[in-house]
C-alpha cells in the first residue's frame, strides 16, 4: 500500500518551502510517475493532496480534455483561470460553456492588480514593447497569489509541445510547490482521440487555425504543418508566459 512520504514529517505543507516539494516530488514520481491521465489525477486529487490541489486552465485549444478528466474525479477541485483582460471573447465564452458542462463548483477568475496595470500598462499596449512584463503582471503575479493556499497544481502541458516541455516529468517540484502534468506523455493524436471519444466541444477558434490559444494580441493562426505553439508570440524569442518555469 502506498504511504504518503509527507506523513513522516508531520504532514507539513508543500507551500512551506522548496525543501518539502523537492524532497517528496521524487518519491511521488516513483510511486505514481508511471500513471497518466485520470489514473495520475485520481491519485493526486484523492490520495496525496485532498483539498490542497488546484487545476490551472487556459480554457484553450486542448483544455477540455483535462477539465473533463478532473470533473469525473472531483468537481469541487478549484479551477484557476487567468483572466488577463486580453483574451479573445471566444475564450471567455468557451470557459463558461465548459464550466457549465462539467459542473465545476469553484471556478476562480484571477485578474491582474489594477494598481500594477495603471502604473506599468496605462494604455494597454505593454505587450507590444515588453511582452515579458505584460505576462508577469497579468499572469505570473495573479497566479502566485492564488496558489499560496495550495500544495500542488495541475497543468495540461505535454512533451510534444516542444521547447522546455519536451523534458516534462509527470510530477515535478518548482518553486516549492508540486506540479502535476497528467498529459505529459500524451501525443497530439491521443488528444484528438480524446476529444472524439469524450464528445468534447472544441474552442470556437480551433477550426479557424488557432492550434494554441492565449491572449488575443499575442496569438496568431498556425500555418499548415507548423508547430502547434508557433502562433504564440510569433516572431519573438519567447515560448512561455512565465508561469511554467523549468524544474531543476
Amino acid at each position: 500500500m502506498y504511504r504518503d512520504p509527507s506523513s513522516e514529517s508531520g504532514g507539513e505543507s508543500a507551500s512551506h518551502g522548496p525543501s518539502y516539494a523537492d524532497s517528496y516530488a521524487a518519491a511521488w514520481d516513483r510511486a505514481f510517475g508511471r500513471l497518466e491521465g485520470e489514473g495520475l489525477l485520481e491519485a493526486m486529487i484523492t490520495r496525496v493532496f485532498p483539498g490542497r490541489i488546484a487545476l490551472v486552465s487556459s480554457f484553450g485549444a486542448e483544455a477540455a480534455v483535462l477539465l473533463d478528466m478532473v470533473a469525473r474525479i472531483d468537481r469541487t477541485v478549484p479551477v484557476l483561470f487567468l483572466d488577463t483582460g486580453k483574451h479573445f471573447d471566444a475564450t471567455l465564452t468557451y470557459r463558461d460553456i465548459l464550466a457549465r458542462r462539467f459542473g465545476f463548483t469553484d471556478l476562480r477568475n484571477l485578474r491582474p492588480d489594477a494598481d500594477d496595470l495603471r502604473e506599468a500598462d496605462p494604455d494597454g499596449s505593454l505587450h507590444r514593447h515588453d511582452p515579458d512584463l505584460c505576462c508577469h503582471l497579468r499572469k505570473v503575479v495573479p497566479l502566485e497569489r492564488a496558489l499560496a493556499g495550495f500544495d500542488a497544481w495541475i497543468t495540461g502541458r505535454k512533451r510534444f509541445q516542444g521547447a522546455d516541455r519536451s523534458r516534462l516529468a509527470p510530477i515535478e517540484a518548482v518553486d516549492g510547490r508540486v506540479k502535476v502534468n497528467p498529459l505529459a506523455g500524451w501525443t497530439a493524436q491521443q488528444v484528438e482521440d480524446a476529444f472524439r471519444r469524450r464528445n468534447l466541444p472544441r474552442h470556437p477558434l480551433f477550426d479557424d487555425g488557432y492550434a494554441s490559444i492565449g491572449c488575443a494580441p499575442c496569438t496568431r493562426r498556425v500555418l499548415a504543418g507548423g508547430d502547434a505553439r508557433s502562433g504564440r508570440w510569433a516572431g519573438l524569442a519567447k515560448t512561455e508566459c512565465g508561469i511554467h518555469r523549468a524544474a531543476g
